[in-house]
C-alpha cells in the first residue's frame, strides 16, 4: 500500500511538472524573430552562418529558433532586411558577396541570389520603398554600388560612385557604413583617410582623417554628390544612423570616442549639430535609433557597454539617459560591434558581442530611454557575431514614425 501511495505522488508530480512546462511554454510569445551573423566554427576559414532567435513579447528573452542556415560566405559583417519584412541581405566580407535570403512568416531563411562585389564589402542598407540596395566596399577600389532590387531579388548595378576626397584624390579611402534616409531621398557613407589615419604605419595625407559622404536620390535611382559632400567626421567614424524624420544623422567616432551629429538641410546637405560633438564611452562602433526616433544607442567595443540617449525631437542633440544604475552605460558581454531595436515593439534592445560569443537583451523604457537587462542575459551564439537584423511576428501594429 505504501509503494501505491508513492507511485501516486510521483505520478501527481510528474503531470505537475508536464503541465507548469506546457503553461510556461505557452506564456513565451515570440514578437520579433533576431538573426544574429557569425561564424559556424573558430577557425578564420570558417564558414559563416545565421542563427534565428525567438525574442519574448513580455520579458525580451531569446531562446534559439529555427536551425541556423549557411550565410552563403565567410565571415558575415552586416546585413539589412527590407521595410515588408520579406528579405535579408548579408555581407560576406571574406567572400567579396552579398547573399539575399528570403524570409518566411515562421523565420525560416532561404538563400535565393547572389553578388560578388569589386571589392571587400563592408555594410549595406536597403531603402524603404525596397527598389534600391546599397553596399560600400573597399579599398582599393572603394566605391558606393547601387543594386537594382525587384520583389526583393539584387539585380543590375544602377550606379557606382568612387569615394574619393578632393585635393586627394589618391589617397586610400576605407568606407565603414552606409545608410539611406527613411524617405529614400538621400544615401550617407562613413568612412576614413587611411593616408591621413593609420595607426601604427605611415601617413602620407595631411587631408582631415574622418568623412561622411553625401548622394542625393533622384529619378531612377541616380546619385549625385550633395552640397559641399564629403562632410568632415573626426578621426575615424565607424557607424552611421539618420533619424526616421529624414531631419538628424550622426556617426560613431571610434578614435576619438564621440558622437558627431548633424542635421539635414535641404534634403541631402549635413551641418553640424552646434553644441557637439557629444561623449560617448571608449571606441564606439556600432548606433541605431528606436523606431520612433525618441532614443539613440551606441555600443562602446573597449568598454563593453551601451550607452543610451535621448534625442530633442526640436534641434536633434541627443542627451545621456538616465538608467536604472545611475550611470549612462550599461554592460554587455564583451566588445559589442552591432546594435538594434526590435521593430515590433520598440521595447528591446539587442547587441552582438563578438569577443563574448554571444547576444546581451535590455528592456527599454519608454518613457525615459533607460535601458535594463533581459532575463538571463547574455544568450550564447556561435563564434564572432558580427551583426543584427529582427523582423516583427504576429499581427500587431508596428512602432513607427511618419516622417
Amino acid at each position: 500500500m505504501k509503494f501505491n501511495k508513492l507511485s501516486q505522488l510521483f505520478l501527481v508530480s510528474i503531470i505537475g511538472l508536464m503541465v507548469a512546462t506546457l503553461l510556461t511554454s505557452c506564456a513565451y510569445v515570440t514578437i520579433d524573430y533576431v538573426f544574429i551573423a557569425n561564424s559556424a566554427g573558430s577557425g578564420s576559414g570558417s564558414s559563416g552562418q545565421i542563427q534565428t532567435y525567438d525574442a519574448d513579447s513580455s520579458t525580451g528573452a531569446l531562446r534559439s529558433g529555427q536551425p541556423a542556415v549557411s550565410s552563403g560566405g565567410n565571415n558575415p559583417v552586416a546585413m539589412a532586411a527590407t521595410a515588408d519584412y520579406s528579405n535579408l541581405y548579408v555581407v560576406n566580407e571574406a567572400s567579396n558577396n552579398v547573399v539575399h535570403f528570403a524570409i518566411a512568416g515562421n523565420g525560416v531563411l532561404t538563400q535565393k541570389d547572389v553578388v560578388t562585389t569589386s571589392a571587400t564589402p563592408v555594410s549595406v542598407a536597403v531603402n524603404t520603398a525596397e527598389t534600391y540596395l546599397y553596399v560600400v566596399s573597399g579599398p582599393n577600389p572603394s566605391v558606393l554600388t547601387e543594386y537594382s532590387l525587384s520583389n526583393g531579388a539584387i539585380g543590375n548595378v544602377v550606379q557606382q560612385e568612387t569615394l574619393s576626397v578632393p585635393s586627394y584624390a589618391t589617397d586610400t579611402i576605407v568606407p565603414t557604413g552606409v545608410n539611406v534616409l527613411a524617405n529614400n531621398g538621400a544615401v550617407y557613407v562613413s568612412a576614413y583617410d587611411q593616408s591621413a589615419y593609420n595607426p601604427g604605419g605611415t601617413t602620407t595625407s595631411t587631408a582631415n582623417p574622418g568623412w561622411v559622404f553625401g548622394y542625393a536620390v533622384g529619378s531612377g535611382g541616380s546619385l549625385a554628390p550633395s552640397a559641399n559632400s564629403p562632410y568632415k567626421a573626426g578621426v575615424k567614424p565607424s557607424a552611421l544612423v539618420s533619424d526616421p524624420t529624414n531631419r538628424f544623422v550622426y556617426v560613431t567616432d571610434f578614435a576619438s570616442s564621440q558622437l558627431i551629429g548633424y542635421t539635414i538641410q535641404n534634403s541631402t546637405t549635413l551641418d553640424f549639430l552646434i553644441n557637439g560633438p557629444f561623449k560617448t564611452g571608449n571606441e564606439p562602433n556600432a548606433i541605431c535609433i528606436d523606431p520612433r526616433g525618441f532614443y539613440l544607442y551606441v555600443t562602446n567595443g573597449l568598454d563593453s557597454s551601451v550607452s543610451a540617449y535621448v534625442i530633442s525631437l526640436a534641434t536633434g542633440t541627443p542627451s545621456a539617459a538616465v538608467n536604472v544604475t545611475g550611470s549612462q552605460t550599461n554592460s554587455t558581454d564583451t566588445t559589442p560591434v552591432s546594435v538594434i531595436v526590435d521593430p515590433a515593439l520598440g521595447r528591446f534592445v539587442y547587441t552582438a558581442n563578438n569577443l563574448g560569443n554571444s547576444v546581451s537583451g535590455f528592456r527599454l523604457d519608454p518613457k525615459t530611454g533607460a535601458l535594463q537587462p533581459t532575463q538571463t542575459t547574455p544568450y550564447p551564439t556561435g563564434a564572432r557575431p558580427a551583426a543584427l537584423a529582427a523582423v516583427p511576428h504576429g499581427n500587431h501594429s508596428l512602432q513607427t514614425t511618419s516622417p
